[in-house]
């Protein structure tokens, strides 16, 4: 089990389809957290994006935009603590609420949300899929994060699920 481990929780305010400037929020709060020794810094869910999209996150082109950025911002946070930052992705033509965490330079560690909600103001279920449930990833230091997300951490099982599977630490992300 790890001894220490330094995280940087950067619970700022997005601003639904500024990718860029949300991009450059996130690059800005990884800089602080780099400055204090982070091992990791965390944004909330769909950060990137901003939450909630509605149905914005179901155009192709805004989605490509977010992937592009992403990577940009992985390349531009390559030689310090990971950044974690939510936003949407495809896979198989189904769209995900997504978390990716990025070190090095590229995307090491990717889980989808699991339970979507889908009461009041809330309609993921109409946007996104449902994904398995995700393991943890190890950082540098060698901790293991589990990522549930949001309404993810509602639900014992996934918890459960995260901790069974080698997670030493649960980070939450809500947006």
């Amino acid at each position: 089990m790890t001894k220490h481990l330094r995280l940087t929780i950067a619970q700022l305010n997005p601003t639904v389809g500024d990718i860029k400037g949300n991009a450059d929020q996130a690059r800005a709060a990884w800089a602080e957290g780099k400055a204090a020794g982070a091992d990791l810094v965390a944004l909330p869910e769909m950060f990137l994006v901003g939450y909630q999209t509605q149905d914005l996150v179901t155009k192709p082109a805004f989605v490509a935009d977010a992937m592009e950025q992403l990577m940009v911002l992985a390349r531009d946070c390559a030689d310090g603590p990971a950044l974690s930052i939510g936003g949407p992705v495809v896979e198989d033509d189904r769209l995900y609420n997504a978390y990716f965490t990025l070190r090095g330079g590229q995307i090491v560690a990717q889980a989808r949300k699991h339970c979507l909600p889908n009461f009041n103001v809330f309609d993921e279920v109409r946007l996104f899929k449902g994904a398995d449930i995700s393991g943890p990833f190890a950082l540098n230091n060698g901790a293991r994060i589990g990522n549930p997300i949001c309404e993810d951490a509602w639900y014992p099982d996934v918890c459960e699920a995260m901790v069974e599977s080698g997670a030493e630490n649960l980070v939450v992300h809500n947006g």
